[in-house]
């Protein structure tokens, strides 16, 4: 099926490459190996001419050194960002005062243990 999708449309079938590609990032082990690969990947993926090819590259520029030094930390703000959500949909419902508003972010967000003692 994917051999054939070189045949049906030859965007698709780059973009994929491309996709696929990028991947390849996480094989390399040393930090200059990866600036380098994603350096020649950013131009490799430019030639393209594909305009969200484009959109993706302007993205890893604009976040190179983030892209680059998780690979040494494995740091992200995925719960951070995933704790805010929940606040935010918290906020929406809307509180009588600022206090109540910020006893439910630690309800929401403190993993308490609500269970009495037996």
């Amino acid at each position: 099926m994917i051999e054939n999708l070189a045949l049906m449309n030859s965007k698709t079938a780059k973009a994929y490459q491309i996709k696929l590609n990028f991947s390849q990032l996480f094989n390399q082990t040393a930090r200059e190996d990866r600036e380098a690969f994603l350096r020649h990947w950013c131009l490799w993926a430019l030639d393209s001419n594909l305009e969200p090819i484009a959109k993706a590259v302007k993205t890893v520029r604009s976040h190179w050194q983030g892209i680059l030094n998780w690979f040494d930390s494995k740091i992200s703000n995925g719960l951070v960002e995933g704790i805010n959500s929940l606040i935010q949909a918290a906020k929406a419902r809307g509180y009588r005062s600022e206090a109540n508003l910020i006893t439910m972010c630690y309800i929401i967000a403190g993993k308490l243990d609500f269970q009495l003692p037996t």
